[in-house]
């Protein structure tokens, strides 16, 4: 069995959830009570706990957000197409980063309704992904 990813992130409603990340996204649920729900995002396991804190958005992209990369640009352009048909908030719109460089790569972020980021990449060069890279950038400036 491959090492997977978990991330347990607040939510203050469970209909909402289900509504982005299953209908939106395209997670599969899994155990659900009344105040947690168990989501499987392409193999990795993300836990929405109900909070009764208020959530307020964050003021830009950084520092906090999760998602995924890509190894297929496919994969990416139809979890985009996914994403517009099903009218989700996009908190930054799809855009090519860094053309022409060892950096090169395809990103777009989402809003949930509790205000988690979600970022979703591409990388056209796969050792941009972990391999240090002499003067390169770490997000935007």
């Amino acid at each position: 069995m491959q090492t997977i990813f978990h991330l347990a992130f607040p939510i203050t409603n469970i209909a909402q959830t289900k509504t982005f990340y299953i209908d939106g996204l395209g997670c599969t649920a899994g155990r659900e009570t009344h105040h947690a729900l168990i989501l499987d995002l392409y193999g990795h396991q993300l836990v929405a706990h109900i909070t009764k804190e208020q959530l307020t958005p964050q003021k830009g992209i950084y520092p906090r957000h999760f998602g995924l990369i890509f190894t297929e640009e496919t994969d990416w352009e139809n979890l985009l197409m996914r994403s517009q048909t099903h009218q989700l908030l996009f908190r930054e719109e799809a855009k090519h980063r860094f053309p022409n460089s060892p950096l090169e790569h395809r990103t777009f972020f989402l809003e949930d309704p509790f205000y988690n980021l979600l970022e979703f990449k591409y990388y056209k060069h796969a050792k941009a992904i972990f391999q240090p890279l002499e003067g390169a950038a770490i997000g935007d400036s």
